[in-house]
């Protein structure tokens, strides 16, 4: 059976994919796997697509930029069951080896919400029902040497399977502390898996800012013809029962966050913060961490955290002419003791003479306390986040920082955002889902640097003008 007919056989799924609600979706479904479109239907795949002629042969990937609420979780699911239950691979499959339709998803709850809907497909339909041999939490064995499993976004996940079709779900944010770019390369290790099978890849998401592989398909293949099709499409086009309302408030609260949210639109107020060839440049490669050298001072800045949530971080830097050098970073994860972490960074701190270390003003008391505790004065930061990355930006491009080669110091700095509210003031934080804990203290401690050699010029040239002048000081 083709997916249209999936969708609408009273049999099958037509109760639920059938009605006038999801003709944009029959259309386009159908027009991916190259079938004979209506009239109707290719009005839709026209006005989806970009593309003026009808589909004359099935396409090997689907990218749909689809505003949320648009139905996306509930196709995925579809797309999961009619590849792995409609289709016979057993004639390309080696003795013992299984075909796995793979679902990625950014983390565990998203992934758990997409496999409900693939299971109550399942549970839903006698005659698929009979076809599950085994099913657990995040997988279904069929009778007909299929799998479907579903993975957290990680390009280990993809190691060994032989993969019939993959479905990346909402990959416009997935987010990595190893890499900056974890989208191009999940998909760069899933595609190997593909080949023995001739596999789909179908990536759906709402889109965000004007990068990474979802904006990168859309910019190079939509409205062209080819076997990569890319659709894009507002909420209410692909689900019509979405209230108005709810659309509309969301446009009153942030404009460009619902332009993208519920319109499909990719983000031009998110631009990147700093380019990866400007960060390669600045960073030391193999040096991991400088030892203390006697007689150098040093400059340390941390973010605090309680433990439960984000990151607890330390730097420390040092001056050499011009130039400031990252000399150390320190990164404990949650859950921990922040007494402990402290006591820790605190040994640390003594290491390299320091009695002051310079941190985030909104953690409270606590940190303070202890680090008074250790014998270290906690002083708070005259500048929020966004103006340490702010200070950074210009002593990365112009080459004035050495930094450490630690992977999450340079994936946390590539991924910072640089974002222009609707009054035009411009902020510049992590991504949504992303951190910044780490490239906060190092921004931090080298932003400090910059500004006590900035000052301490300052009072230079006054000491000089005034001695010129006669004037004792």
């Amino acid at each position: 059976m083709n997916i249209h007919s999936v969708m609408t056989d009273p049999a099958l799924f037509g109760e639920q994919f059938g009605g006038d609600s999801f003709s944009a979706w029959r259309a386009l479904l159908a027009g991916f796997y190259g079938l004979p479109l209506s009239d109707d239907e290719l009005s839709h795949w026209q006005a989806l697509t970009g593309r003026q002629s009808a589909p004359d042969s099935a396409h090997d990937e689907l990218w749909l930029v689809v505003g949320r609420r648009g139905g996306k979780t509930q196709n995925a699911a579809l797309l999961a069951v009619y590849e792995a239950a409609f289709k016979d691979y057993s004639d390309r499959l080696s003795p013992g080896e299984v075909a796995t339709v793979m679902l990625l998803a950014a983390d565990r709850k998203q992934a758990r919400s997409v496999f409900r809907y693939i299971s109550g497909l399942f549970e839903s339909n006698p005659m698929l029902a009979r076809m599950v041999v085994r099913e657990d939490k995040e997988s279904i064995e069929l009778s007909n040497r299929t799998a479907i499993e579903v993975h957290t976004a990680s390009f280990r996940a993809t190691r060994g399977y032989t993969v019939a079709c993959c479905i990346a779900d909402e990959l416009a944010f997935w987010r990595s502390e190893d890499s900056a770019n974890p989208d191009f390369e999940i998909l760069n290790a899933i595609r190997p898996a593909m080949a023995t099978l001739d596999g789909k890849l179908i990536a759906l998401s709402s889109p965000y800012s004007r990068r990474g592989a979802l904006w990168d398909a859309y910019k190079r293949h939509y409205g062209k013809t080819g076997p990569i099709l890319v659709a894009q499409a507002p909420s209410r086009t692909m689900n019509p029962t979405l209230p108005q309302r709810v659309v509309d408030q969301a446009m009153q609260r942030d404009l460009a966050s619902a332009r993208a949210e519920y319109m499909a639109e990719f983000r031009t107020d998110v631009e990147t913060f700093v380019s990866q060839e400007a960060v390669d440049a600045c960073t030391h490669p193999d040096r991991l961490e400088l030892p203390p050298i006697a007689g150098q001072q040093y400059f340390a800045f941390t973010d605090p955290s309680g433990g439960s949530k984000d990151s607890f971080t330390l730097a420390i830097a040092h001056r050499e002419n011009e130039v400031g050098i990252l000399d150390a970073v320190r990164a404990t994860k949650p859950p921990f003791s922040p007494e402990s972490v402290i006591n820790d960074y605190a040994a640390l701190l003594k290491q390299y003479r320091i009695s002051e270390v310079t941190g985030d003003r909104y953690a409270g008391e606590f940190p303070r306390e202890l680090f008074r505790k250790q014998g270290i004065q906690y002083k708070l930061s005259a500048k929020p986040a966004s103006d340490l990355y702010r200070d950074l930006l210009p002593l990365l491009n112009s080459g004035r920082v050495e930094l450490l080669d630690n992977p999450q110091l340079k994936t946390e700095l590539t991924n910072l955002e640089r974002r222009t509210a609707r009054s035009g003031k411009d902020s510049i934080s992590h991504p949504q889902g992303g951190h910044d804990d780490l490239i906060n203290a190092a921004a931090g401690a080298l932003v400090s640097l910059q500004d006590s050699g900035t000052t301490a010029a300052i009072l230079i040239r006054k000491h000089k003008l005034q001695h010129r002048r006669g004037m004792t000081v």
